[in-house]
């Protein structure tokens, strides 16, 4: 799958998902991987903080606990321990199959776009058997809202502000899920349309919504 704005496939309706916190439980992986860049640098990092505010790019979090002259190589040695740590140990949460395969019933495409980088982002879906029909890696906020709007995606299912905003920025509809750092009152004052508790009821809200 390319990472670019095009849209791979002719326009249907789309839906966007973000994916850290949203369709997958990443943190116990990510959590691994920061505990072994702790260990090879020898620079104390607390890896519980770092995967409670998952969702920026990962240069961000970096910049936490390392200069920013280092922050590169950080980045490159981080993503070079993620496949072998980070992926066995993060699963679905809660509805997220059964939320893709409620998009692909309606004969609409899903759409997963997040800020982890790509190829790393596909071994998760993979690992997890998630039949996504496109993936773009790389992008925040309102680069998201960016790809929304080149794949002609309506609505964008996330946890952070920051998928609001990307949301926002594409017109599409913010669907904003708890299952982040965000509650259901921060999430609808950043601009969230709908707020579910998790993917369990999207579904239900997907129906509704199709119906009009």
């Amino acid at each position: 799958m390319a990472n670019d704005l095009s849209p791979a496939r002719p326009a249907g309706f789309v839906v966007g998902f973000d994916l850290d916190m949203t369709l997958i439980d990443s943190r116990p992986g990510i959590a691994a991987v920061w505990d072994a860049v702790a260990a090879q640098t020898g620079v104390p990092i607390d890896s519980e903080l770092a995967v409670s505010r998952l969702g920026p790019p990962l240069a961000t979090e970096a910049a936490e606990w390392f200069p920013e002259d280092q922050v590169p190589d950080i980045v490159a040695l981080y993503r070079s321990l993620y496949p072998g740590l980070a992926i066995e140990p993060s699963l679905h949460l809660p509805g997220a199959a059964d939320a893709v395969a409620a998009v692909h019933a309606a004969g609409g495409k899903v759409l997963v776009i997040t800020a982890k980088n790509q190829p790393q982002a596909q071994l998760h879906l993979d690992f997890l058997g998630l039949e996504v029909d496109d993936l773009v890696g790389g992008v925040w906020a309102e680069e998201k809202g960016e790809v929304l709007r080149a794949h002609g995606a309506s609505i964008y299912v996330g946890d952070h502000l920051g998928d609001v905003r990307g949301a926002k920025f594409a017109d599409a509809i913010a669907v904003g899920v708890t299952t982040g750092p965000y509650s259901a009152a921060e999430l609808s004052a950043a601009g969230a349309d709908v707020v579910l508790p998790d993917l369990t009821a999207f579904p239900a809200w997907l129906t509704t919504h199709l119906a009009g």
